[in-house]
């Protein structure tokens, strides 16, 4: 519903990369554990990316470590979605969608338009249904204005038009369809490009280093115990102040400070259904399930992403998963708007489950507001917890904010307040997909095989320009340009720019964050093998 703005000029094929491979985990161990940093964040969530970003702009001194892999957990396993939030006008918190338009159309626009793509959405109104097409009228036209209709104005629209974009939808019952626009992104791709933004300004990394406990002087905490988890070395981060943004573990974390801290959040579970498509989708379908639940239908990645259900977690963050209850949810309320032939449980591909954390207290989760808490231990230990993905960014400069205005906050001489840095910074890559793709299906090298299209489509959308170091590869290369899996658009040189360029460790950290071979079910024995095997020739 929107068009791309004019973007950078794309590189040609023959430069060679603006940047290096990443240090080795052991150069990287001895980094972190030689120097005092100003800044030490706990957790490597688009929270602790964020604000780890936005803190090295800020010129301070920064560490980032995770148990896990970047964005291993919550954080790849959104909706895939920056948007307004159009149910929050229903609870009369419109300053919060408006501010969450900003956001969107900021990263659509400046600072990741090579990440992210205009996705139209078809809101049903069925018969007997929770919401008459004259409200949801109202309510689209609302949410476009906020956005300033700068992604159309919200109307509604012929159920003959719809099924023409949507050809799987149920027609049976359907009165209207209201029509509106949001975003679409690839969660882990987005988390990663942000963790190099990072780094380019001067933050150090790690990825796989486990907190075994926290450091004091004088009761204050200041700095970490680590074990790397895939070496076994131990070692510690002294720093300053240290950010607790470790998600769904922020109270265990919390606990290792302080082992009478009270809880101070709740999770929600949200499952999520990846299957084939039956045919081509043109729009995203959003469908209302009761008065303030939604259920979506989103073409992902040339796949159907469906979901989300939305209920109390209570058990181990690390043990979340999708079970047959959520599935048999997911397709019953999908069916409310979706035809049975893309419904048929031979059509999933894969299967995930996330874990939203909210404010601590009462209430159906459902209706809960994704509110971000940030709070202060009693050893000086910031903890950040909550949000939304749209707003990744603004919550970034919340924290920062916050830090600047603590006694003893490390602000060293290069510190610039966070109000005075660009509102709209670029991720690295930026760049119009568009011509990305064009260029390096024009570019073929001499006597090399022309690159597939679906491949050049793909490397645009998920490196921007940085597109053209893979191909790179695989140019010097041949058989990185080979397909990883024939039913598939990654190519084995992105393997080798996962190791090198992206902290890429385990099989699962590429198969899973930096290729979309799990999600569509293709991550064979025999690739898994295959990729094990690139990441130990390092």
């Amino acid at each position: 519903m929107t068009s791309r703005s004019t973007l950078q000029t794309v590189p040609a094929l023959g430069t060679r990369p603006a940047h290096g491979p990443n240090p080795s985990r052991a150069e990287t161990r001895e980094q972190l554990s030689k120097a005092t940093y100003d800044l030490l964040v706990i957790g490597g969530g688009i929270l602790g990316i964020s604000t780890a970003w936005h803190a090295a702009q800020s010129g301070l001194r920064v560490a980032l470590v995770d148990a896990g892999d970047f964005a291993g957990a919550t954080s790849s396993a959104s909706s895939k979605l920056l948007h307004g939030g159009l149910r929050y006008l229903q609870t009369g918190a419109v300053k919060l969608v408006a501010e969450n338009h900003f956001e969107r159309r900021a990263v659509s626009r400046q600072v990741a338009p090579h990440l992210t793509n205009p996705l139209t959405f078809y809101l049903p109104v069925y018969k007997g249904g929770p919401h008459g097409a004259a409200k949801l009228g109202a309510g689209v036209f609302a949410y476009s204005a906020l956005s300033a209709f700068g992604d159309g104005v919200g109307r509604l629209l012929s159920p003959a038009k719809a099924v023409r974009d949507v050809p799987e939808l149920r027609t049976e019952n359907l009165k209207a369809v209201a029509v509106y626009g949001d975003a679409q992104m690839n969660d882990a791709r987005l988390a990663l490009m942000t963790v190099r933004a990072a780094v380019e300004s001067g933050a150090v990394v790690l990825n796989h280093a486990e907190v075994t406990g926290l450091r004091f002087t004088r009761g204050r905490v200041t700095g970490a115990e680590l074990k790397d988890r895939i070496s076994g070395d131990e070692f510690g981060v002294n720093a300053r102040l240290v950010l607790n943004a470790t998600g769904p573990w922020v109270d265990r974390l919390r606990r290792m400070e302080d082992p009478n801290a009270a809880p101070s959040i709740r999770l929600s579970k949200g499952a999520h259904l990846v299957l084939k498509r039956t045919s081509p989708w043109r729009a995203a379908l959003a469908t209302p399930i009761d008065k303030y639940r939604i259920t979506f239908a989103l073409p992902w990645e040339d796949m159907l992403l469906l979901g989300t259900t939305d209920e109390e977690y209570e058990g181990d963050p690390a043990k979340v998963a999708v079970n047959d209850k959520d599935v048999a949810q997911i397709l019953d309320e999908a069916s409310f708007s979706l035809r049975d032939q893309q419904l048929d449980r031979g059509l999933i591909t894969y299967a995930f489950a996330g874990l939203r954390v909210l404010p601590g207290g009462p209430g159906d989760t459902a209706k809960a507001r994704r509110e971000t808490v940030v709070t202060e231990g009693r050893g000086g230990m910031l903890s950040v917890a909550g949000g939304k993905w749209t707003t990744f960014r603004h919550i970034g400069r919340t924290v920062m904010k916050k830090l600047q205005t603590l006694p003893g906050a490390p602000l060293g001489e290069d510190f610039e307040p966070v109000s005075s840095l660009p509102k709209k910074l670029p991720l690295p890559g930026i760049s119009h997909p568009r011509a990305v793709a064009h260029r390096l299906l024009a570019d073929r090298p001499a006597p090399g095989p022309r690159m597939a299209a679906d491949t050049a489509r793909h490397l645009a959308t998920h490196y921007g320009s940085l597109a053209f170091d893979i191909a790179r590869l695989a140019n010097e290369n041949p058989e990185l340009g080979e397909r990883i899996h024939p039913d598939a658009p990654e190519i084995w040189a992105q393997v080798v720019w996962a190791r090198d360029h992206e902290w890429a460790e385990t099989p699962e950290d590429v198969l899973r964050r930096r290729t979309t071979l799990t999600i569509r079910g293709l991550a064979t024995d025999e690739i898994r093998a295959k990729v094990r095997k690139l990441l130990e020739a390092k």
